[in-house]
């Protein structure tokens, strides 16, 4: 037998009380507080722990960056490493020489030949 989310989430509820008892509110309390619990666990995997694998993709793609290498940007321009600064990158893409952030580099599509030899 297959339970479906709908089941499920009612065989989690409190069933019926008795005529005239009244629910435990230690017990309602206990539900409350798992469930919040439970929601801070799906937002964590759910959220912040894909958020930080891009970050370190992020920050691995930008310490490993060359001049030569082919790039793409978060704006879509394709274009070869000029130069690297602190903060920025100069690249060409066709006849135009851009300074861009590091930040915008989404992507490195083709290592320069330094470094495949």
């Amino acid at each position: 037998m297959t339970l479906n989310l709908r089941q499920l989430l009612l065989a989690l509820g409190t069933g019926p009380t008795a005529p005239g008892t009244e629910p435990d509110p230690r017990g309602q309390l206990i539900q409350m507080v798992g469930m919040i619990v439970l929601m801070g666990v799906i937002f964590y995997f759910g959220v912040i722990r894909p958020q930080r694998v891009r970050t370190k993709q992020q920050q691995a793609i930008l310490q490993t960056l060359k001049p030569g290498d082919k790039i793409l940007t978060s704006s879509g321009i394709i274009g070869v490493v000029v130069s690297i600064k602190d903060k920025t990158v100069s690249i060409r893409s066709a006849d135009a020489k851009l300074e861009i952030l590091k930040s915008a580099v989404t992507e490195v599509t083709e290592r320069s030949a330094e470094s495949k030899s």
